[in-house]
């Protein structure tokens, strides 16, 4: 960055703002001056650094609210490829058993450079197992040197097979421990200032690993320290049935009798949700993060985001772990979202331009960010920059249309004014060395 730290987006062919009044201006320039944007406009002078947009859509940067980072070392795992959610976790947990905070750094900046090169500019990650020393820190870290905005959350199993849950012992924890670590890392790392890199929030697992205790006391805690609440809700059938036969209630009124709802509260997946729990999680501003490449990859169903949407509810993407999806592209999930809706609903139940505004403007509510998702004056400086010159676009008559004709990578990607990735790119890591040593621990944990 020039030393005044200005950076200039000229001429882009055109702006998708997701600004309130959904404007979409055409051969304009970005001003961003210290992370954030200052002004908006034609042919704007610069003495600092300029990009060159003239062939390129910019949209804000893409919010994923829903991953699990390290699941980017058990890809299309062996026995788990065609399995039920249940039955794949089953397979997948004696091999994250195995791991440690050199096999948790890496896969955080593999799946990081992943999601930015598919635009992504701020995520949130779901670490619920930490075996052999691993810390959510490991996470933090890797995170500040790929350069996204990260919104780690503190998860937790505490519930393993000898008391009726589903993963293996050695990989639950004792309550009162994960509830002290929760403390730890708010107090390390939480940054609740506007313009944050790291907020951090808390994340029992589900309601299948936890107990009924501990949703109840992480939800105090959590509005103790005015950080927000996540978990997995209503994904698959199994879910459902689990649910009604353990706790007597389906888990919308599971989650609202521990205080699980709420504005600093979303949830992943909610497949299943039923009219009853969609009009809850409209009134109380619940958050919902929509994985339809996951819900897919698993069989769990389609996630009813048409009457969600049209309920008011807060809907957010998310690529979901990279062992249940298996990749971790955020422009293609949006693609997807769109195209579910189409085969549920028909062919006008989602338009592009909506399904791009969920991934942005809608992750960003979801995780309380009302600094970031749209491209205005006063907003942080997260941009994507997608070159529409190519074959992806080449006759297409609405560029801006991305879901529907346009690229799948970045052209550059920006957060906090900063450049993370320059001519498809990246520039903070070195993804080379990244992958290589991401192969190495895949192929230490399969011959293990």
């Amino acid at each position: 960055m020039a030393q005044n730290n200005e950076l200039v987006i000229r001429r882009a062919h055109t702006v998708l703002s997701m600004d309130d009044a959904g404007s979409e201006p055409t051969g304009c320039d970005i001003r961003i001056r210290d992370g954030v944007i200052v002004e908006i406009g034609p042919a704007l002078n610069s003495t600092g650094t300029v990009i060159d947009a003239a062939h390129c859509v910019v949209t804000p940067g893409l919010v994923n609210t829903h991953h699990h980072l390290y699941q980017t070392l058990s890809r299309a795992v062996p026995g788990g490829q065609d399995a039920l959610l249940f039955g794949w976790l089953q397979t997948l947990y004696p091999i994250w058993a195995r791991f440690g905070p050199e096999e948790m750094a890496i896969s955080t900046q593999i799946g990081l450079a992943e999601l930015a090169l598919s635009g992504c500019t701020m995520t949130s990650d779901h670490l619920y197992l930490f075996p052999n020393g691993a810390r959510l820190d490991d996470t933090i870290h890797a995170a500040r040197d790929v350069g996204l905005r990260f919104h780690p959350t503190r998860g937790a199993m505490s519930i393993g097979e000898s008391a009726g849950g589903l993963p293996p012992d050695s990989l639950v924890e004792d309550e009162a421990a994960i509830l002290d670590d929760c403390i730890r890392v708010i107090d390390a790392f939480h940054d609740p200032s506007e313009g944050a890199m790291v907020r951090v929030g808390v994340a029992p697992c589900s309601p299948f690993s936890v107990s009924r205790e501990l949703m109840r006391d992480a939800a105090l805690l959590a509005r103790d320290k005015g950080v927000m609440l996540h978990t997995h809700l209503a994904e698959n059938d199994e879910d459902i049935a689990y649910s009604e036969a353990q706790f007597g209630c389906r888990p919308g009124q599971y989650a609202e009798d521990l205080g699980w709802t709420g504005a600093d509260v979303w949830h992943a997946h909610c497949v299943k949700l039923d009219a009853q729990e969609i009009d809850l999680f409209a009134r109380s501003l619940t958050g919902v993060a929509h994985c339809p490449c996951s819900n897919c990859r698993l069989g769990s169903g389609i996630a009813p985001v048409r009457a969600m949407r049209d309920a008011g509810v807060r809907v957010g993407l998310g690529v979901d772990g990279s062992a249940s999806n298996d990749a971790g592209s955020l422009i293609d999930e949006a693609r997807q979202a769109m195209l579910l809706q189409r085969v549920a609903r028909g062919a006008d139940a989602m338009s592009a331009r909506e399904a791009l505004r969920i991934a942005t403007r809608g992750g960003a509510k979801v995780l309380g960010r009302a600094d970031c998702g749209q491209i205005a004056v006063g907003k942080r400086a997260d941009l994507a920059l997608w070159d529409v010159s190519g074959i992806e676009s080449a006759g297409s008559w609405d560029p801006a249309a991305l879901l529907l004709a346009g690229p799948r990578r970045v052209r550059h990607l920006i957060v906090e004014g900063r450049e993370i990735v320059r001519d498809g790119r990246m520039v903070t890591l070195d993804l080379d060395h990244a992958v290589a040593e991401q192969n190495r621990l895949a192929r230490r944990l399969a011959e293990g």
